[in-house]
């Protein structure tokens, strides 16, 4: 089992820039503004001979109230769970009464504590490396995450509190099949972070009336009927023209990044304002990057005529999108519950379309039978022959199709055999990838006769 290593302090004290430090990329957004962590986020690294899990926490406030107190009560979660904590201070500011109140929490927790006061690069000395040793959790550790700095030295203090047997636990192997990758992405306030709290049963991420509460992408990890899953939960996306902040844009591209890395996307709509122009080019993006979709309208406990507001919804989806008509719609309400248990098969059978493979044999027969009813249309007078088709890789679906002048292939006809291939395969609920190409001339070059053997 790895080490399970929570890092904590006051805000703007370089946490997340350690957590990707030690994590080996930039997994955590980092900015100048404090405050920018607000979920707890985890990840692996390794750590000399250490195999860590990683915790990143938002900076410790003492409000009692509103997004800072659910910042607090995540971060004291972390606490309670960790193996050790690693506790930062500013060595160029010194302490604070913050960091003394959250010292004074962490004696109450019984966890091991060390101690590394940060920014400390450069031989200068800085007064929070002095004043770090009245807090009583030994001799600070002088780093700088930013400028890889101290890391041996805050490798040997992890190892004092940890114990050899750190090391060898670290020995052992995780076994079992990976965990399937789910981005919910949306636009800001649609439920996202409600939706993964009610689906795990936990208060695992903040959420709020105000839009924004997300920052980054928090990783979830969660099991389902036995079944490994890791949901990303995301920062809302707004249009482009009115992302103007650089955190904003930064939280985006994290945006972006875990729709990429996703296996299964889930496209959170408010049923209230569902399918405006920045839902559907959501939509349409993950399916651009040939991710599998499913489409989770929330807030359903708030409509009224539900039958009614359905059938507009699935209409106004298959004409807006035509490119992916038959992707799974659930309704559901993260409040009440209600249509949550839909959405987990739903995100399986997309899943298992993303992944289907189909055997050449029955692609070919299947194309023969369809260009016998209808062949596709001659171009300038002269026939176009498909030849052959064949499946050369899954998730999603690739298909390449071999043929005659292949650049006159009219689109219509490839939106012809593309829709049939979703509905005789079975392939409604994933992106389809269909490529034309024409076969090698072998008289171009020369070799049966071509202009080199005129030549000789």
């Amino acid at each position: 089992m790895p080490l399970r290593l929570v890092i904590v302090g006051r805000p703007n004290v370089g946490k997340s820039t350690l957590f990707n430090r030690l994590a080996g990329r930039k997994l955590a957004i980092v900015h100048d503004q404090p405050g920018v962590t607000r979920d707890r986020r985890e990840g692996h690294g390794r750590f000399g001979g250490l195999d860590l899990a990683l915790v990143d926490t938002a900076g410790f406030e003492t409000a009692k109230s509103g997004i800072e107190a659910d910042m607090r009560a995540q971060t004291l979660e972390a606490v309670a769970r960790a193996d050790v904590c690693l506790f930062l201070i500013d060595a160029r500011d010194g302490l604070t009464p913050l960091d003394e109140t959250f010292a004074s929490l962490l004696r109450k927790a019984g966890r091991p504590v060390v101690i590394a006061a940060n920014k400390a690069e450069g031989v200068a000395k800085f007064p929070g490396v002095l004043e770090g040793f009245s807090l009583g959790f030994g001799e600070p550790v002088e780093i700088s995450a930013e400028h890889n700095e101290g890391m041996g030295e805050l490798f040997d203090a992890i190892m004092k509190v940890a114990g050899p047997k750190a090391l060898a636990e670290e020995a052992e192997d995780e076994t079992g099949e990976p965990p399937l990758r789910i981005a919910v992405v949306g636009r800001p306030n649609a439920g996202k972070s409600t939706l993964i709290n009610a689906l795990i049963g936990d208060d695992r991420l903040i959420t709020g009336p105000e839009a924004g509460v997300t920052r980054d992408s928090i990783a979830v990890d969660w099991k389902w009927d036995g079944r490994a899953v890791r949901l990303a939960d995301t920062a809302g996306m707004r249009k482009k023209a009115k992302v103007q902040d650089g955190l904003e844009k930064l939280s985006v591209n994290d945006s972006l990044h875990a729709i990429r890395f996703a296996e299964v996307v889930v496209v959170v709509v408010d049923a209230l304002i569902a399918f405006d122009k920045q839902d559907l080019q959501i939509a349409d993006l993950a399916e651009r990057e040939g991710r599998a979709v499913v489409v989770a309208v929330t807030k359903w406990d708030l409509v009224q005529e539900k039958q009614r507001k359905l059938a507009e919804l699935k209409k106004s989806l298959m004409f807006a999108l035509p490119q992916m008509r038959g992707i799974p719609l659930i309704a559901l309400s993260s409040v009440t519950g209600k249509g949550l248990e839909l959405l987990m098969p739903a995100i399986l059978e997309v899943y298992r379309d993303w992944n289907a493979l189909v055997k050449t044999r029955d692609l070919n027969d299947w194309l023969h039978h369809k260009i016998e009813r209808h062949p596709p249309p001659a171009v300038q007078g002269r026939r176009i022959k498909p030849r052959y088709l064949t499946q050369t890789k899954t998730r999603p679906p690739t298909f390449v199709l071999m043929c005659s002048r292949a650049k006159h292939l009219p689109t219509s006809y490839k939106r012809f055999l593309i829709n049939g291939l979703r509905e005789d395969f079975e392939l409604s609920a994933t992106p389809i990838r269909f490529i034309v190409k024409a076969g090698k001339n072998p008289y171009v070059d020369g070799r049966r006769g071509g202009q080199e053997n005129k030549k000789k």
